[in-house]
């Protein structure tokens, strides 16, 4: 499921889809690194004791959960399947849209209402850094929101979609030379 060297795509997918495949590969790609970021700068604010600091941390592992589901549900995946991520994912989005807001909006008060054991200065800086990570993962999210919706189209009006919404066509040959 990795980018790969070989930037041929095989003869029966348009090149089209291929670079939309790539791209919404790398966009899931950046998603996990921004997310595990995020969960560093958390971490490093010391925020362990502080309720609201375990929710930041567990939506940035949603986050990363929702990336890693979303590479296979979107070319491979069941109806049901991909609904419940769809789904999961414009939840993920809209949360990281919020906390980034809170973030940038009231710094000093979202941070005494954090409890972090840092100084004020710099965890001002290290929460504005995350604040900014959480921009860019809200609109990759709604990049990926759009690229899988593209994929899913695309397949299912190539018809590779049985009636229970597997890819089972897709399975037997590989779709992307990746």
């Amino acid at each position: 499921m990795g980018l790969s060297i070989n930037m041929n795509p095989s003869p029966a997918v348009p090149q089209s889809l291929f670079l939309t495949h790539k791209i919404f590969l790398l966009c899931n790609y950046i998603l996990l690194g921004a997310s595990s970021s995020c969960i560093f700068l958390t971490l490093s604010l010391r925020l362990v004791p502080s309720v609201c600091g375990f929710f930041f941390i567990l939506l940035h592992i949603l986050t990363i959960s929702v990336a890693i589901c979303g590479c296979t549900a979107a070319t491979y995946g069941s109806n049901k399947w991909y609904v419940a991520n769809m789904v999961t994912t414009v939840l993920t989005a809209i949360f990281q849209g919020s906390v980034s807001a809170m973030i940038f909006m009231e710094t000093s008060n979202f941070l005494g209402f954090l409890k972090s054991y840092v100084r004020e200065e710099d965890g001002c800086v290290i929460l504005r850094m995350a604040g900014g990570l959480c921009v860019l993962i809200f609109c990759l999210e709604w990049v990926v929101l759009s690229l899988s919706f593209v994929l899913r189209f695309h397949a299912f009006m190539e018809g590779n979609l049985e009636s229970n919404g597997s890819m089972d066509m897709m399975r037997s040959k590989p779709l992307f030379n990746v």
